[in-house]
């Protein structure tokens, strides 16, 4: 009846939010565009960072579909009896409001600039906030493990509405958080009760400790108290529960408690309605804040717009703003001029297309390069660039009807079915990878980490990251090592000397297998190399590059006992079907290889193979059961970095047109010429690959030098991958792994060069120096007097003392 009375009145009465939202709409219908862009371009920023990635709001694989916490209806479940929370009793609620009110007012009086929501206050209102002034303290009730389930109840019942969950703990540790009590365990507890066979057997369900009954702690979403309200709302929707913990250590990107011998650290737990409560009072405060700031004005539409007036004043005033401004005016220009020239067929362009051509190729890798200075994603960029190669290829170079001709079609078909193959390849490889992480397949692994020597430690993740990614993709296992080391290194600085480490174990171990790293893969796509000289003959010198570089970082490791602090979990036992999908999906990646060996076909068409293999066992592990859909395939293909497939694809086309129009040869040809030998020029290019991406230049050098001039296997062909995945280390903006790094550690330029750079570089040149003097020993050259490591000198010198008789 109490649930009733309450739906009632909230049909009857609207609600402050559903007044503000109508508010909102009016306004919007009626202020021009321009103020809205203006207005809506200054809240993005301060709004942008409050979601959290839809990624990390995912349900636990582990939990039971009965769960609160991850079920999607446990939102909608009626209140049964008033015994979480009491309806009716509006008094009771008026006099809460009006004192959490009173805060808030206490709060804004203190701002001295009145704005639509000041920061701090509404959906940007920390948890810890949202906490204080829910007025229901800590908001749960603590409960031991043993206590019988009828008094948890009975405790929660007689709280009147200030607490209606129960956190249980240990007995024997009161710091030991074992799991959460909801209304949602409730029902599943009274469902189990229902169907008791006998009166005893239902009331020996009241007696039951509630540890039965509750969700575990490991599944808990939790929140810190520095997040706000957006993120708050934002979890609890996405994992359809009413309740999130707010506690001082949590994991950021998995909203998960850090749970350690310790205990926990809880300050209490909010609901839905503590939330979306003092978001809608700040948001009705601050529509008194406005009647404030313009006394003049007695409409609130009139008051609103003069406010957003004033945002869009400030925001155009910033540097930041100008920044942006000059960008958007020079795109729309350049575009408008790309346009015009292509309309008007000029015959200039039809005798100049190969300078075009290349101006367009160098416009494209600036925008490429400059990806975070002109906020341009590079796969848009690389995309337009291949387009434009393709369009003043096919119309005006050695054209001059202005139509592409059949044999350019031609062409064009023949080069994406070529790229084709490496964009599949990757797609199909980053999915199973996915996969096997989603079923935490990699504790195979990490479970055998039990170090407390940071050096031993350094060591130890250097190799395992080296072995790793030569089976994985060096960006997957980059970030899979970074957030390992997130629990392992508690230091910002060690985690960062740490993770600039895996880049560069990553980007060695990469090369040395055909399905290590991409520019490697695209080598053996197209036939310049293949698998097993490329994993004996590179295995040496990616080697010692991992081992030199990591024998000069190494020493600014200080040993201390913060791994004594480390968050990692204690070494669990992965589920049998973890361990089935993480030893099928390193079978599928291992086959690869074999597959195209023993069948003759492209290496993709192994990778869709495994993908099938794949995608056919998770379907049947999880046949029936729907809360695990986040572990099965198109779960993983939602995540995948579709961006980074694109950006592939768009740069391979632009260099395939390069090659086709003979452009390439030009520059092959310039390079003989100039560089004295080619061992020199596959060096240039791994220095290159420090500063720009190693996959356009390797692409490049593919269609710089014919097989037909140098065969699969040949020495120029190792030398560019080694090179070309090694060099990339040099500096942290010249690997996709390096840019994860700066992303996920905050890692900057300038700190990466001062501590990182010459411990790779010197990884580098040792790598190269082995190759070619294992190179020089396998191909018997090392006294050759023509070539080899022993100069012509020096034998004619043993020549000339052989002749003369004496005795060497």
């Amino acid at each position: 009846e109490q649930t009733k009375a309450t739906q009632h009145n909230r049909k009857s009465h609207p609600s402050t939010m559903q007044r503000f939202v109508l508010l909102l709409l009016t306004v919007l219908v009626t202020v021009p565009p321009s103020v809205v862009v203006a207005f809506t371009t200054t809240t993005r920023k301060r709004t942008s960072a409050l979601l959290p990635p839809s990624s990390f709001l995912k349900s636990p694989s582990s939990s039971s579909s009965d769960s609160p916490w991850t079920s999607s209806s446990s939102s909608a479940l009626p209140m049964i009896g008033g015994f979480f929370r009491k309806g009716g009793d509006k008094e009771e609620d008026e006099k809460k409001s009006a004192a959490a009110a009173a805060v808030v007012v206490g709060d804004v009086t203190s701002i001295d600039t009145a704005t639509l929501t000041p920061a701090g206050f509404g959906f940007s209102t920390p948890t810890s906030r949202i906490l204080q002034s829910s007025g229901r303290n800590s908001g749960y009730y603590k409960a031991s493990a043993s206590d019988p389930v009828v008094n948890v109840i009975e405790a929660i019942t007689a709280a009147g509405g200030l607490q209606d969950v129960a956190l249980v703990f240990d007995d024997d540790n009161n710091n030991n958080l074992l799991g959460i009590f909801t209304e949602s365990d409730y029902i599943r507890f009274s469902s189990a009760r229902s169907k008791a066979s006998s009166e005893e057997e239902a009331a020996s369900f009241l007696v039951a400790p509630v540890s039965n009954y509750i969700t575990p702690a490991d599944q808990l979403l939790a929140l810190s108290a520095n997040d706000t309200a957006s993120q708050a709302i934002a979890l609890m929707k996405t994992n359809g529960v009413r309740h999130v913990l707010i506690a001082t250590k949590v994991n950021s990107k998995q909203n998960r408690l850090i749970l350690s011998s310790e205990g926990v650290d809880v300050l209490g737990v909010i609901n839905m309605q503590d939330v979306m409560s003092i978001v809608q009072r700040d948001e009705r405060l601050s529509l008194t804040s406005l009647a404030k700031k313009y006394p003049t004005i007695s409409n609130p539409l009139e008051q609103m717009k003069e406010e957003q007036k004033s945002f869009a004043n400030r925001a155009a005033n910033t540097p930041e703003q100008g920044k942006k401004d000059l960008i958007r005016t020079g795109t729309a220009i350049f575009s408008g001029l790309c346009i015009a020239a292509f309309l008007s067929q000029s015959t200039y362009l039809h005798d100049h297309a190969d300078i075009l051509m290349i101006g367009i190729f160098v416009l494209g890798y600036i925008g490429i390069i400059f990806e975070e200075v002109f906020e341009f994603n590079k796969a848009a960029v690389a995309l337009l660039m291949s387009t434009g190669l393709w369009i003043t290829y096919g119309d005006y170079y050695q054209n001059p009807s202005g139509i592409a001709s059949p044999s350019v079609l031609s062409q064009l078909g023949e080069q994406l079915a070529e790229v084709s193959d490496i964009c599949f390849f990757l797609l199909a490889a980053s999915t199973i990878v996915e996969v096997v992480d989603a079923h935490q397949g990699f504790k195979v692994v990490t479970n055998q980490i039990k170090t407390t020597s940071k050096k031993q430690l350094f060591w130890t993740i250097g190799f395992l990251t080296f072995f790793l990614s030569a089976i994985l993709n060096n960006l997957t296992v980059t970030i899979v090592m970074c957030s390992l080391l997130k629990k392992l290194v508690p230091k910002d600085d060690d985690r960062r000397l740490f993770g600039a480490m895996v880049v560069v174990a990553a980007n060695a171990g990469g090369v040395w297998t055909p399905i290590g790293d991409v520019t490697t893969t695209m080598l053996w796509i197209n036939d310049q190399l293949s698998t097993l000289p490329t994993i004996t003959e590179l295995f040496l010198p990616s080697t010692v590059c991992l081992v030199a570089s990591l024998a000069y970082l190494v020493n600014q490791v200080e040993e201390d006992a913060s791994l004594e602090e480390s968050t990692l979990p204690e070494p669990t036992d992965l589920a049998p079907r973890g361990k089935v999908v993480f030893w099928t999906g390193i079978a599928c990646l291992l086959a690869v290889p074999v597959f195209a060996e023993l069948t003759g076909l492209p290496p993709y068409l192994a990778m869709l193979t495994g993908l099938g293999v794949m995608w056919t066992l998770t379907d049947i592990i999880h046949m029936g059961e729907e809360e695990d859909d986040a572990l099965k395939v198109p779960a993983a293909l939602s995540k995948l970095d579709t961006a980074g497939i694109l950006f592939f694809l768009g740069i391979l086309m632009s260099i395939g047109v390069l090659d086709k129009s003979g452009l390439l040869k030009e520059l092959a040809v310039f390079l003989d010429t100039h560089l004295p030998s080619l061992d020199i020029i596959a060096t240039v290019i791994g220095l290159a690959s420090a500063l720009i991406d190693n996959v356009p230049l390797v692409a490049a050098t593919m269609g710089m030098y014919d097989l037909n001039q140098y065969a699969t296997d040949d020495k120029l062909w190792q030398l560019i991958a080694l090179c070309a995945g090694t060099g990339g280390s040099i500096l942290v903006i010249g690997s996709a792994s390096g840019v994860a790094l700066m992303g996920l550690e905050k890692v900057d330029f300038l700190w990466y060069a001062r501590k990182v750079s010459v411990g790779a570089a010197i990884g580098y040149f040792a790598g190269i120096a082995t190759y070619l003097a294992q190179n020089a020993v396998l191909s018997g050259s090392m006294f050759d007097g023509s070539s080899g490591l022993v100069s012509q000198a020096a034998i004619a010198t043993v020549d000339a003392i052989q002749t003369s008789g004496v005795a060497v």
